[in-house]
């Protein structure tokens, strides 16, 4: 068995080419020795797979601001040209060109440290997380080639040693789990945003462990935590997991389908692992910021929250249920009073989205 076991890091990108490079940048100095990077753009009508395509050719450079903190993991830039390998969705789910890929790893630039061409994949709609991810997800599966997979936030970047932590701990606790890292706001590099999270069935809540506190704030210093939610911003799923389980729900599009993955996980008795030396940055702005509140949001926000809360069983199917609908209108409330503009929109599609989902638990 080959010690660093080949794994495919997957990136979604949707008219955000900007912070994906940034995070390409700094993935691809990473010292995990066996990755291959797969990019999936969900039909950006901004054209970045074109951005993308002309930042790996060396005609676009990535510009870092002097004063961030955290530039030292994305800059200097990487020689260029990268290889790469354009295909579309349908190409890529029958595995690819594997002639053409092995012929492309012999220009891999040094200093760049994987021995792969980077693989770009054109989507012909939005699938959302879920199904753009799945895309990504089948070509692996159709190469065949791995041991595990790692979806990775495009809006993020991480240290040298933040994969290598995270397999190995894998390797040394096994492959029926899945595994997430310690993430921390971008924008303000010491504070954390998730370190494990943790679902509470009878209300349905799920939290992130100790968000918002420092780094050095932190008692608990074991770095291997068992919890039972793992965010998708950045998680690590084996094979063995992704057979057993399945791909992710595409019926979500967005919000939710993480949790959703991870309770399948938990269900089935495998486990879930927060590794906290296995360090990530994330511009939580950059997806989920107060201008990024839409009708579109708000919608699929409300209905994912409720159509998970469904599948939970018994008794605490119900009383999630009651929980949710009580506290969601709320939290919703606050955030439609600074938006007047969209609230009567939102809230007759959540109403009519609301008396649906009650009227297929009645018959379901």
């Amino acid at each position: 068995m080959n010690k660093y076991p080949k794994i495919y890091i997957i990136i979604l990108n949707y008219n955000n080419w900007v912070d994906t490079i940034e995070c390409l940048e700094s993935v691809l100095r990473n010292e995990y020795p066996n990755y291959q990077v797969i990019i999936v753009d969900n039909n950006s009508p901004n054209n970045s797979i074109e951005y993308l395509k002309a930042w790996a050719e060396g005609k676009l450079d990535l510009w870092v601001n002097p004063n961030n903190s955290l530039k030292n993991l994305s800059f200097p830039p990487l020689s260029k040209p990268i290889p790469y390998i354009f295909y579309t969705r349908e190409e890529a789910e029958n595995g690819g060109n594997l002639e053409l890929e092995e012929k492309l790893k012999k220009e891999i630039p040094e200093g760049v440290s994987t021995n792969y061409p980077i693989v770009f994949i054109q989507n012909e709609n939005n699938l959302g997380f879920a199904g753009g991810n799945n895309v990504g997800i089948k070509y692996a599966l159709a190469k065949n080639d791995f041991d595990s997979i790692i979806l990775l936030n495009n809006d993020t970047v991480i240290r040298r040693e933040t994969i290598l932590n995270l397999v190995e701990a894998k390797l040394k606790i096994g492959e029926k789990a899945i595994y997430g890292g310690r993430i921390f706001y971008y924008n303000d590099p010491d504070k954390i945003w998730y370190d494990g999270g943790n679902l509470n069935e009878w209300t349905g809540l799920c939290i992130h462990l100790n968000i918002g506190k420092l780094k050095s704030e932190i008692k608990d210093i074991s770095q291997i935590k068992e919890i039972n939610f793992i965010t998708f911003c950045y998680v690590l799923i084996p094979r063995f997991i992704l057979e057993n389980i399945g791909l992710l729900d595409e019926t979500y599009f967005m919000y939710v389908e993480d949790l959703d993955y991870s309770y399948k996980v938990w269900k089935a008795g495998y486990k879930l692992y927060r590794i906290s030396n296995s360090e990530v940055w994330h511009k939580v702005n950059a997806s989920h910021g107060e201008k990024e509140f839409s009708v579109f949001s708000a919608y699929w926000g409300f209905k994912n929250g409720l159509k998970f809360r469904k599948k939970i069983k018994g008794i605490k199917k119900i009383t999630s249920l009651v929980f949710y609908l009580s506290t969601r209108p709320l939290i919703l409330l606050k955030r439609l009073i600074k938006k007047p503009s969209i609230a009567n929109q939102i809230i007759k599609s959540i109403l009519k989205y609301a008396k649906k989902a009650i009227k297929e638990d009645k018959h379901g």
